[in-house]
């Protein structure tokens, strides 16, 4: 199929608003959009600012209503506990709307804020369509974070009510999460008035009255007197959610998502982007607390009418690498989306993907990749391992979808490894020097999208318009802040090469961390790697690499850091002045898969440094530094 690429980004180049008012008819508003773009209004523009809708209503009732009611909207599936469950649109828009109603008999109402301290289960999907239908708005905080950084974001978002769960469960550990909500009920200036809290099995929570509520027992009081919850009137422009990223100030930034915008947005890339029909099964293997699954997981597939899947489990060890072709298999899955690392992961426990053999997956199309770089080595081996398309997309929190990628329903671009592709639209991507000025394809610099930004993408951080300037649209007048690096070649595709703070001075010669990581992935015998810039008296900064090596291999660690050491010279030149490669067992992550080379750099450079609030496992940290001081580097 030749692609329409082309045609429909000059269309969306040529006339913007007419382009996002065509998109917006797949929306069922209330009051329609007379204006589609008011440029003075918020901090850089507003999309559908005289429009009125319902996100949970376009995700479930519209459905329910208009014959997919009994069509599959979620499933749950779970290889840590073995439970299953599916709910057709008709059963899950019936339980939110009984779970609102106990919102509201809680005294919620609209505009008021709700904090989401789940683990990936089904309710708390449905405790987020829950606040969307009366209008509440949702701040989702990953299950298990730390008490401190629960007690910032409660400050920061102000709850009337905490939905929780009494644990969450990893490979051979049960986390209680009611100790931590205490705690940082404890630790907060703001208290909510109430907890709901559901029981899980695996562990009981202690409760407070008259502040905490048994969510199965509120539940089923509300479904025994009759109770439900109708969708809200609400402005396109109102809150849906705000979802905390870490800020470099250490207070974590709220970023708002709007009801109208995101909608369009989402509901735009289904089709478009990741080339999904109604009807068929759609998964992001990621997490509730993070973007993608706010997206991918709870509002984009069942505002196409699509399936979803929220998985408990992890790539590996739940209960070994082939988990993800069973869920593909067995669900039906036309699409995946998941984190580089996670095939990083399978690869090196199954370099030969011989569990995939015990799979039929010839139902199943394409894979998505985003969250980290995806080295071409990574992708290669899933394209040659799964027979089909392998797309890198490239997006972040602020935005809510992708900016960057391969539009498979449009007709998929030739692909290059090592770039995302080329810009959506809506996306008008431009790489520039310190000074906001162009640079010359092929060279690079800062990755700036000019203003306005399109729908989806944060309109302001939660009650703070300045530090939105500050942090996204100050340094490059006229244009959004990515912070990540990278050029764009002759063909338009881009590059991306790190965070700008990934990009290191090597005496004066600024390279690419994320250049280098792609030689040393290169290696046979490496599994996945990490390099930093270490700070170094002489030259300011040199980098370091770190390796895991792929399962098996039993090859003289030393050989295999003295090769890549030499293949970087060969790759990138003596300019790169890599001369250090540590192996290690792992790498340090944070849950959704990031790997932590922020804080790995502390570490090589005897910094004072903070346990990472998202990390997997700290354990890892420790593992670091005992690597480092092995090869004389501490």
């Amino acid at each position: 199929m030749a692609s329409s690429y082309h045609e429909i980004y000059q269309s969306w180049q040529n006339d913007p608003e007419a382009f996002w008012a065509e998109a917006a008819r797949d929306i069922d508003w209330i009051k329609p959009p007379q204006t589609i773009l008011d440029s003075n209004a918020g901090v850089y523009g507003r999309w559908f600012p005289d429009a009125t809708c319902n996100t949970c209503y376009n995700a479930l009732d519209r459905h329910a209503d208009g014959g997919r009611g009994a069509q599959t909207a979620l499933i749950y599936d779970s290889p840590i506990t073995g439970a299953k469950a599916t709910w057709t649109f008709s059963e899950l828009r019936d339980e939110v709307s009984t779970l609102a109603a106990v919102l509201r008999d809680l005294g919620v109402e609209k505009g008021d804020r709700v904090i989401v301290y789940m683990p990936m289960i089904a309710e708390a999907v449905m405790a987020m369509l829950a606040c969307a239908r009366i209008g509440a708005i949702h701040s989702v905080v990953f299950g298990g974070f730390a008490a401190k950084e629960l007690a910032t974001r409660i400050d920061d978002a102000k709850p009337k009510v905490i939905m929780a769960a009494s644990c969450g469960i990893e490979p051979g550990r049960i986390v209680a999460y009611k100790p931590l909500l205490d705690a940082a009920i404890g630790l907060s200036a703001s208290k909510p008035q109430s907890v709901l809290m559901l029981q899980r099995e695996q562990a009981h929570a202690d409760m407070h009255a008259p502040r905490d509520h048994d969510w199965a027992q509120a539940v089923a009081a509300a479904k025994a007197a009759g109770k439900s919850a109708e969708c809200v009137e609400l402005a396109a422009t109102d809150p849906l959610y705000i979802l905390y990223t870490s800020g470099t100030t250490g207070i974590p930034k709220g970023v708002v998502r709007d009801n109208g915008g995101h909608m369009v947005a989402l509901k735009w890339t289904m089709k478009n982007l990741y080339g999904i029909d109604p009807g068929e099964t759609f998964w992001a293997a990621s997490d509730v607390g993070w973007v993608v699954g706010h997206s991918y997981i709870v509002y984009a597939p069942l505002l196409h009418g699509s399936a979803t899947i929220c998985f408990e489990g992890k790539p590996i060890g739940t209960p070994d690498a082939g988990v993800f072709w069973r869920i593909i298999e067995e669900h039906k899955v036309a699409a995946l989306f998941t984190a580089p690392t996670a095939f990083r992961a399978i690869r090196k426990e199954d370099p030969e993907a011989a569990l995939l053999q015990k799979y039929d997956l010839s139902h199943f199309r394409t894979l998505f990749l985003a969250g980290e770089r995806a080295d071409p080595d990574t992708i290669k081996w899933a394209e040659e391992k799964l027979g089909v398309p392998v797309i890198d997309h490239w997006w972040q929190t602020e935005t809510g979808w992708c900016i960057v990628g391969n539009p498979v329903g449009l007709g998929m671009l030739p692909v290059k490894h090592g770039s995302p592709t080329v810009p959506m639209p809506g996306y008008d991507v431009q790489i520039v020097d310190e000074a906001c000025q162009p640079v010359a394809n092929g060279q690079m610099g800062s990755i700036v999208v000019k203003l306005p930004l399109p729908p989806s993408c944060l309109p302001t951080l939660w009650q703070n318009d300045a530090r939105m300037r500050e942090s996204y649209l100050d340094e490059f007048p006229g244009y959004y802040k990515t912070a990540d690096a990278g050029y764009k070649d002759n063909d338009g595709y881009l590059y991306i090469m790190g965070r700008t703070d990934d990009i290191i001075n090597v005496a004066g010669h600024r390279l690419s961390t994320g250049g280098m990581e792609e030689v040393l992935a290169s290696h046979p015998d490496v599994a996945e790697c990490a390099v930093i810039g270490a700070a170094d008296n002489l030259k300011g900064e040199v980098p370091l690499g770190f390796l895991v090596l792929k399962s098996g291999v039993t090859r003289d660690t030393a050989d295999i850091e003295k090769e890549v050491v030499g293949l970087v010279r060969e790759k990138i030149g003596p300019v790169a002045s890599f001369r250090k490669a540590v192996t290690i067992n792992r790498l340090p992550k944070t849950r959704s898969g990031k790997i932590l080379r922020g804080t790995i750099k502390k570490i090589a450079d005897r910094e004072d440094w903070a346990m990472p609030a998202t990390i997997d496992d700290p354990v890892i940290l420790d593992e670091i530094t005992a690597a480092l001081k092995q090869h004389g580097l501490l």
